[in-house]
């Protein structure tokens, strides 16, 4: 296959408020989690049972900026981005493994929670909003590391 696809989409709701870094560059990084479940009724007890996902994103540039302002904690979004797993080594000097969603493309959803909604005297924008290129990427030396 001449072109695969590396797409990932979710909704779910902010475990906490966004994490701002900034890069030595001084383009802002924001990192957080989102919560991801689904419900159905089990078949056995009747009774309704619910699994929740843990969604690691990373954003940058203008789109960090943004959910910095706009998103907190319990905000339902939508997130559209790449899937990347980094390589790290921890403190022993064992490797370790970090999946994330590299996001280029949000949106926050009304649902009418209260710990949805945004602060007082901020609206978040309403439509979808998309990350221009920042030229900025990940190397992607084909090698995986599984």
């Amino acid at each position: 296959m001449a072109n695969d696809l590396n797409l990932c989409q979710f909704i779910g709701r902010l475990g906490a408020d966004p994490e701002i870094r900034f890069l030595p560059s001084g383009e802002p990084v924001a990192n957080m989690r989102i919560a991801c479940s689904e419900s159905w009724k089990n078949k056995q007890t009747g009774q309704k049972d619910e699994r929740t996902e843990w969604v690691s994103l990373v954003m940058f540039g203008s789109l960090a900026s943004m959910v910095e302002k706009f998103w907190q904690k319990g905000t339902q979004v939508y997130v559209a981005g790449k899937m990347r797993t980094r390589k790290w080594s921890d403190q022993q000097g064992n490797d370790r493994y970090s999946t994330e969603v590299i996001v280029n493309q949000v949106q926050t959803l009304k649902d009418g929670r209260q710990n949805g909604q945004q602060p007082q005297g901020q609206q978040a924008p309403q439509q979808g909003y998309q990350q221009q290129p920042s030229g900025m990427d990940f190397p992607d030396d084909g090698e995986i590391p599984f």
